[in-house]
């Protein structure tokens, strides 16, 4: 047992052993099928904190000749496939990170990598091995004395390339990929290759290193989708388990549809399941630099389509034009794109249009724009939990003050002129009040559609539910008086706290510099 070569299973023994565990073992089942075949190289390219490194663990340890783990696939799901004892612990397994190396080796980091994999092989093979030879010859003549092919897994392969603007460097790095993965001798060697990273792989002219790949991604992961993220039953019953409610849960970590299938961020679930609270993780565990790097870039649309996404809409990409490189981002479309990989975006393939997938994500942008031209935009969100309270306590003087103050602040980008464009800036101005309440545009109720309906969800505390009606140059109390005309309240059937019935409207033929009013009242539900 090495540090990598053959490693221990006590990676995914630990991953196993806690409260959390989700067993996505059946990723095995469909790695077994093209162990030894043509399409036995796989690159993994999600965002962070998407159980990459959790199913590299689980690889080594059902694969790796450094552990018996027996015992610990015996009640896991691949274990119902009679041939899973067929492929475990059968393998000469390496397994790298190459984020640890590059953070030491950045200028010869192939150079120690091969270092230290000859370290382990020395412990195993002593002077059987001739040191001066290549990795991949030395790999040839290991499974010619044992016999036993290898699986190789890189996680964060990409990292060269993300991070390195040295051309000679990532030549190297390269051709250091396409000996271990191309070569004529890998065609022997070579039972499965494993491969993990944030970026789809680079074309680069006239490397070929990895075009033998086949890539699964936040665009298109089909039909391993399910083994990275959580899927949406596997967090209802996570959210049972811990009495947790799912629909907050929802609200905070849902949102990527990959392949049709709803995924959360696991890390971020397994957080608020440990914390017993709904926050936001991920920004602790990833620098959010990368929203504002993209979201300032001065490309026409590229502001507007952001607001859109931000005030709940999707916007059209074109994904094709991205060259999966962060340094050579030349358009809208490829700055949206690169958010999608980085999970910064959710992104629909059948609509071919991104969004902001989760509250979580959407505190993220809040964060991202409190610099360069995204101050006012910064502040006005800031005043967004003054205007929930406002709403709350019934203050509708101090309701109408604060869209007004988010009807200029946003005028700017969006046309403000019916009451579909109200309707955007209503969103924008409670920005934070996802944090307690399921928010519903266009609700059906009654006879009709309700603008906005609040539902608070089990963490809102005492938040009543609100009913919000607007209406463009009319007036705040016709906006009342549809809402019980037309009993949008009845969205709320069977709900028996408080109700507020909120209307408001904006007046463009008005000379005062106040266009908004508002009118709170409280329904009786009794």
């Amino acid at each position: 047992m090495g540090v990598y070569f053959n490693p221990g299973n006590e990676s995914f023994a630990k991953d196993k052993n806690y409260k959390i565990y989700v067993d996505k073992t059946g990723l095995l089942n469909d790695l077994n099928e093209l162990i030894g075949t043509p399409r036995n190289c796989l690159a993994v390219s999600h965002a962070r904190r998407f159980g990459k490194s959790h199913a590299a663990g689980m690889i080594d340890a059902y694969y790796s000749l450094g552990s018996d783990s027996e015992k610990l696939f015996e009640d896991t799901k691949i274990a119902q496939n009679p041939d899973y004892k067929k492929y475990m612990n059968r393998y000469n397994v390496i397994h790298l990170d190459i984020s640890t190396f590059w953070d030491s080796y950045k200028g010869n980091i192939t150079e120690k990598i091969v270092e230290y994999i000859y370290k382990d092989f020395k412990q195993v093979f002593g002077d059987e091995l001739n040191y001066e030879d290549s990795l991949s010859y030395n790999l040839m003549m290991i499974y010619q004395k044992t016999k036993t092919p290898f699986v190789i897994i890189i996680d964060e392969w990409d990292c060269v390339i993300r991070n390195s603007e040295d051309k000679e460097l990532v030549h190297q790095y390269l051709q250091f990929l396409h000996s271990l993965f191309k070569s004529e001798e890998s065609k022997a060697f070579l039972a499965l290759a494993y491969i993990t990273g944030i970026l789809p792989i680079k074309k680069i002219k006239d490397e070929s290193a990895l075009n033998n790949f086949s890539e699964y991604t936040m665009l298109k992961s089909k039909p391993i989708t399910q083994y990275y993220g959580f899927t949406e039953d596997e967090v209802k019953v996570l959210c049972e388990r811990f009495d947790m409610d799912f629909e907050s849960m929802k609200a905070w970590y849902n949102g990527y549809l990959i392949d049709g299938m709803h995924m959360y961020n696991p890390n971020s679930v397994s957080m608020a399941l440990a914390q017993q609270d709904f926050d936001s993780y991920w920004k602790n565990t990833s620098s959010f630099a990368s929203i504002n790097t993209f979201i300032t870039m001065n490309y026409a649309g590229l502001k507007d389509d952001v607001m859109t996404m931000l005030s709940g809409g999707k916007v059209y990409v074109n994904t094709e034009t991205f060259q999966n490189d962060l340094f050579t981002v030349s358009s809208k479309d490829e700055a949206l794109t690169a958010l999608i990989h980085l999970g910064y975006l959710g992104y629909d393939r059948e609509e071919e249009s991104a969004y902001i997938p989760n509250y979580e994500v959407k505190k993220a942008y809040q964060a991202a724009l409190s610099t360069g031209s995204w101050k006012e935009v910064a502040e006005s969100i800031a005043k967004c939990d003054r205007l929930l309270l406002a709403t709350i306590k019934g203050d509708s003087e101090k309701v109408a003050e604060l869209v007004e103050l988010a009807h200029d602040t946003y005028t700017s980008v969006l046309k403000y002129n019916d009451e579909n464009s109200l309707s955007c800036v209503l969103t924008m101005a409670y920005f934070t009040a996802p944090a307690y309440y399921n928010i519903v545009r266009e609700m059906p109720a009654g006879k009709g559609f309700a603008d906005f309906v609040f539902i608070p969800r089990a963490n809102a505390g005492h938040r009543p539910a609100m009913v919000v009606e607007l209406k463009h140059n009319k007036s705040a109390d016709s906006a009342i008086a549809q809402i019980k005309e037309n009993r949008y309240h009845g969205a709320l059937t069977g709900y028996s706290d408080k109700i507020l019935l909120v209307g408001i409207n904006y007046d463009a033929e008005r000379k005062e510099k106040k266009h908004h009013t508002c009118v709170i009242e409280e329904w009786n539900t009794n």
